[in-house]
């Protein structure tokens, strides 16, 4: 399997934990009795659960857009050490995403992010040349 792959799928164990870390954390705020039951009345996740939700939302928002490109990157034969550094900067910056988010660093999740999406640029840049 090619680094692109590993990265692909590195990305949906993460959004696997991800979810999980949601669910755990919005379990935390608003108890068993919430959580176990019929949930008729909407609970907004606030804190560090709200946060851990737009993480995970912000990732399932891009992971279909990586998956296109690592796809088509490799339906296309047009792997090379330039689309792995690109998969290889979006799977890793969407990890350290996380904990900055949770922590509340603003301009340091902003930056981690952007730096994903120039991973993402690097895997996309190589499709369109």
């Amino acid at each position: 399997m090619t680094t692109e792959l590993w990265m692909l799928t590195l990305t949906g164990v993460l959004a696997v934990c991800q979810m999980a870390l949601q669910s755990f954390t919005f379990k935390a705020q608003t108890g068993n009795a919430w959580s176990v039951g019929p949930r008729d009345e909407a609970m907004m996740p606030t804190s560090i659960a709200g946060r851990a939700e737009r993480a995970y939302r912000n990732l399932m928002e891009m992971l279909p857009v990586f998956a296109i490109g690592i796809v088509l990157m490799q339906l296309t034969g047009k792997s090379d050490v330039w689309t792995a550094v690109g998969a290889q900067m979006f799977f890793c910056f969407r990890v350290a995403f996380v904990p900055a988010y949770l922590i509340g660093w603003p301009w340091v999740r902003t930056l981690v992010w952007n730096a994903s999406m120039v991973g993402l640029a690097l895997v996309y840049w190589r499709l369109v040349i």
